[in-house]
């Protein structure tokens, strides 16, 4: 999975979620929706996967239209189908059915072959509790650093 260019991310998912799995999945795209991505607006906010009839569909992903598409242009909202291999897709669909587990589309990228990928996490929603304690030590671990560096200076 070597990535040449990050083209969206996702950065709320890591701050909502504990990320178990990572995949790489390809899409299924319009010529519009490559130029587009490819201009740099696409967003992964609010996205998530679903499995419908046994394929795995990305849906909230916006993508906006194409600058010099015309009436050619592309919905910015349409659900598009992820390319997996069959086997990746069982697995993860039998995992999706477990209670608490869901897909997550964590930042698109261009692969060195130019292709246009997609990263999904397999997740689990995080609780208030853990968004607090991961806050806590982020901040303590910066506190933390702050006194080690040559001359640093605590608060009082």
């Amino acid at each position: 999975m070597t990535r040449i260019r990050t083209l969206a991310e996702n950065r709320k998912a890591r701050h909502d979620y504990h990320i178990e799995e990572k995949y790489e999945a390809g899409l299924s795209l319009l010529g519009s929706e490559v130029k587009s991505i490819r201009e740099g607006k696409a967003s992964l906010r609010d996205s998530f996967a679903r499995f419908k009839g046994g394929e795995l569909f990305v849906e909230n992903m916006h993508i906006a239209p194409y600058s010099h598409g015309g009436h050619f242009n592309h919905p910015p909202l349409r659900e598009r189908k992820l390319l997996l291999h069959r086997q990746e897709l069982r697995r993860l669909e039998g995992k999706v059915s477990e209670r608490g587990y869901t897909l997550i589309p964590l930042s698109l990228y261009l692969n060195e072959k130019g292709k246009i990928k997609l990263e999904l996490g397999l997740a689990r929603g995080k609780l208030k509790a853990d968004r607090r304690r991961e806050i806590m030590e982020r901040e303590a671990r910066r506190e933390l650093e702050r006194m080690m560096k040559p001359g640093g200076k605590t608060r009082r």
